[in-house]
């Protein structure tokens, strides 16, 4: 560990997230469960389809089957897209995580080549779905592109790339991972957007902030022909009640909040954007994420966030990442934090930050 990060788990207030991930956040999601309630075992047990009908309902969807990963979830919804169609490819994004984080395994695993859509440095258009030049058997879409700082298309394309599809016979998949971040820039409900996809994968550990676990949403077909691939990808696990129980109760805690995240990260990116030599991207978020860009290199800028870190005893981010020799960043994820921060230690952290990439640059 470096010292950036030794530094940052001492201060006493943080700004990201919902705070440390810890055996208290489940400890307070199972504080007052009956304890004699039966747990489901292999994905069958009323608390576990109670669940997944709630989801269902949320996302506007016939029916829903939660799994201990949004990995697994979504290359089984892509392999069952394929099969159907008879065709073994898909199109997503450059920077789409099942591209950059999961180690091939759409393609080493169930042999479905990607055709990647739209430059990586911006998200996928109207244009891109319609332009491209293979027959694909689903179109998956990021909302919000996560590793483009959270930027979204704007609801008419999202609007006119359903209908495109429809048309076309092409199935549309929205990777969701944090699609509750996203209602409050859309001005919609989750199942006014889930309407306009086939189906739908979402998360519970990072907007939501649950222990583990994701959802796959659709219809009833769909879902059964999931489970059949859930148990071949091993994800049945004999029971799954600490993920989808911790899922349910910090669903209920925090769905209601999300666009108080939202515009906290508005305002916490205002701050950034004030600062020498510092940028958000997008420059108004979109969701409750957004990435700080800076006009210095990664250790110089871990030496400054440590810094900060003990002189305003607020910590800004735990770590740096390269963009090139010169410049670095790193993602900002709003939570539960944000609102207890002491408003007088965050303005000194940000008057830091300002003076200390001035200095940097004389």
């Amino acid at each position: 560990m470096n010292r950036l990060q030794d530094v940052y788990k001492e201060t006493p207030f943080q700004v990201n997230g919902h705070g440390p991930r810890k055996i208290q956040v489940l400890k307070e999601a199972f504080e007052n469960l009956d304890g004699q309630l039966d747990s489901e075992m292999y994905g069958k047990g009323k608390l576990i389809e109670d669940f997944q009908e709630k989801m269902a309902s949320v996302l506007g969807k016939e029916a829903a089957v939660f799994f201990p990963s949004g990995t697994m979830a979504q290359q089984i919804a892509m392999r069952i897209w394929c099969d159907q169609k008879g065709l073994k490819k898909v199109a997503y994004h450059p920077l789409c995580h099942l591209e950059v984080h999961e180690e091939d395994g759409l393609k080493e695993l169930h042999q479905i080549e990607s055709v990647l859509l739209a430059d990586k440095t911006r998200v996928i258009e109207f244009e891109d779905v319609t332009g491209m030049k293979e027959e694909v058997a689903c179109v998956l879409l990021e909302l919000p592109q996560r590793e483009i700082g959270g930027q979204l298309p704007d609801y008419q394309t999202l609007e006119a790339i359903s209908a495109y599809c429809k048309e076309k016979g092409i199935i549309l998949h929205l990777d969701g991972a944090r699609l509750f971040e996203i209602l409050p820039y859309y001005e919609k409900t989750a199942a006014e957007i889930c309407r306009l996809f086939d189906s739908v994968y979402i998360s519970f550990y990072k907007g939501i902030g649950g222990i583990a676990g994701a959802v796959l949403a659709g219809d009833n077909e769909f879902i059964e022909k999931s489970k059949v691939w859930k148990r071949r990808h091993g994800g049945d696990l004999i029971s799954l009640y600490p993920y989808y129980l911790s899922a349910d109760y910090y669903f209920d805690k925090r769905i209601g909040k999300m666009k108080q995240y939202y515009e906290e990260a508005k305002e916490l990116a205002g701050f950034y954007n004030q600062c020498y030599g510092v940028s958000t991207k997008p420059e108004v978020p979109v969701s409750n994420m957004f990435h700080v860009h800076f006009d210095a290199p990664k250790e110089e800028m871990e030496r400054i966030l440590t810094e900060i870190c003990v002189e305003a005893e607020i910590g800004l981010s735990s770590y740096v990442r390269d963009v090139t020799e010169t410049t670095s960043y790193f993602e900002v994820s709003i939570g539960d934090l944000y609102e207890k921060l002491p408003r007088g230690q965050l303005m000194d952290a940000f008057k830091l930050l300002d003076e200390k990439m001035m200095t940097k640059s004389l």
